[in-house]
């Protein structure tokens, strides 16, 4: 299984950015991906998650903020992310449901 987050970046507070998690080595469609978050000194969280189906859940934090979808063509999660806030600064993973490595993930930078 391999996992490749990408996006991430430096943005104001207010700013947006897209994550993309491009994935392979197992059957993408059939799972549910989530997206986590590891801001500095702070344990990892949970952030959204997306089934096969495209049923989606979300952190309370980032609830009309953020937005999971997923394109199974592509084999490819993303997270649109509006109103960034300083609180938002992490660096963010994709993970399916059933794998407990996490890739190296994308940093995630608002500045206020």
């Amino acid at each position: 299984v391999q996992l490749v987050e990408s996006g991430g970046g430096l943005v104001q507070v207010g700013g947006s950015l897209r994550l993309s998690c491009v994935t392979s080595g197992f059957a993408f469609s059939a799972y549910a991906i989530g997206w986590y978050r590891q801001a500095p000194g702070k344990e990892r969280e949970f952030v959204a998650t997306i089934t096969g189906g495209g049923i989606t859940n979300y952190a309370d934090s980032v609830k009309g903020r953020f937005t999971i979808s997923r394109d199974n063509a592509k084999n490819t999660v993303y997270l649109q992310m509006n109103s960034l806030k300083p609180e938002d600064t992490a660096v963010y993973y994709c993970r399916p449901a059933f794998l407990s490595d996490w890739g190296k993930g994308t940093l995630v930078t608002v500045s206020s």
